[in-house]
């Protein structure tokens, strides 16, 4: 991913911090979930967690963890 797609994230984090991560995470993501009640709760605890997602979660994270587990029967 591009540094000008982490840019227009963090752009879009800041106007809206749900769509930032939906960008990154999709729509059903637990990210997202979150980031959705801290906007309704409080636009800038919104923007806080959104920007910390975009920047340090990795997306394919997990998808690489469970290539390690394989089972051989």
């Amino acid at each position: 991913m591009g540094l000008c797609c982490i840019f227009l994230e963090i752009l879009c984090a800041i106007l809206l911090p749900p769509l930032g991560v939906f960008f990154r995470h999709g729509c059903c993501s637990l990210e997202f979930c979150i980031c959705l009640v801290l906007t309704i709760l409080g636009y800038i605890p919104g923007i806080i967690y959104a920007l910390y997602v975009i920047v340090a979660v990795d997306p394919d994270r997990f998808r690489r963890e469970s290539d390690y587990y394989v089972v051989v029967a």
